[in-house]
C-alpha cells in the first residue's frame, strides 16, 4: 500500500463565514488536484475556527491570556508562570486549551473550534453534496505529549473515519492474540499531514489519497479517542 499526501494552498484570509468547502474546492482546482471516494481531507482547526467566529479579542497582558485559558478550560491541571496545561471543555489534554496567538490579527486570539466532530461532519456532508464524493474529514491542531519533547498535530475532529482501528482479538504475524492493541487512525492521518502543512506556508488543508478502506467508517475523536477519566492513571 502506499499513500500520497497533497498539500493544498489557500490564497487569501478565512473569515467568520466563510466557506471552508468552497475555499478548499477552489484552491484544489487551481491546483490541479481532485477529490474522489476515498480521499481523506485534513484541515487545520485554525482555518475552521476563523469561519466559525472564534476568533476574540486579545491585549496581549498575561492577564487576559490566562483569563482566556481558564474560559476554555474544564480544568487546570498544571501551572508555571503564565503556562497552563489544561482540559478543555471538549475533553482534550493540551497546553494553555488551544488558545493560539501565532499567525493571527494584531490584537485577536483564536480559539478551538466548539465541536470539530461536527465541523468535520459538515465539511464532509458539504463535500459531499458538490462534488459527489465520499471522503473521511479530519480535523488537526498541534499538541505537545507527555514525557516528550516536540509537538505534533493530532486530530480534534473526525468524520467518515474509525478514528480508532480496534485489533484486539486479533492476530499479530506470529499468531499471537492481541489483547490490548488499537491504533488511532485519526492521530496517525493528522500526523502524516503535517509534514507537508508548514506553519508559515499558506497551507491549511492536505489530502490524503491511499489509506486502506478498512479505516473508513462511523467515527467521532470525542467519542472514540479522548480516554474517560475514570480509565486514566494520570489525573
Amino acid at each position: 500500500m502506499s499513500l500520497l499526501v497533497t498539500p493544498i494552498a489557500l490564497h487569501g484570509a478565512v473569515t467568520r463565514d466563510s466557506d471552508i468547502a468552497a475555499l478548499l474546492l477552489a484552491a484544489m482546482d487551481e491546483q490541479g488536484e481532485s477529490v474522489v471516494d476515498g480521499d481523506v481531507i485534513v484541515v487545520t482547526s485554525k482555518v475552521v475556527a476563523k469561519a466559525e467566529g472564534r476568533v476574540v479579542t486579545f491585549d496581549g497582558t498575561d492577564e487576559a491570556k490566562l483569563t482566556l485559558i481558564e474560559s476554555e478550560s474544564r480544568r487546570i491541571l498544571r501551572r508555571r508562570g503564565t503556562l497552563r496545561i489544561t482540559e478543555t471543555h471538549h475533553g482534550f489534554v493540551n497546553a494553555n486549551a488551544g488558545v493560539d496567538l501565532s499567525n493571527t490579527e494584531p490584537g485577536t486570539a483564536v480559539l478551538l473550534p466548539t465541536d470539530p466532530d461536527r465541523s468535520a461532519r459538515r465539511l464532509r456532508a458539504q463535500l459531499r453534496r458538490r462534488r459527489g464524493v465520499d471522503v473521511g474529514v479530519v480535523i488537526t491542531d498541534t499538541f505537545g505529549r507527555a514525557w516528550r519533547h516536540g509537538v505534533t498535530d493530532v486530530a480534534i475532529g473526525a468524520a467518515g473515519l474509525r478514528a480508532v482501528l480496534d485489533l484486539r482479538g486479533t492476530v499479530d504475524a506470529t499468531g499471537r492474540t492481541l489483547e490490548a492493541t488499537e491504533v488511532a487512525i485519526a492521530d496517525e492521518i493528522a500526523g502524516a499531514a503535517n509534514l507537508v502543512l508548514g506553519k508559515a506556508a499558506g497551507t491549511p488543508f492536505a489530502r490524503l489519497r491511499g489509506l486502506d478502506p478498512t479505516y473508513f467508517g462511523d467515527g467521532s475523536v470525542a467519542r472514540d479517542i479522548i480516554r474517560p477519566v475514570n480509565g486514566d492513571l494520570f489525573r
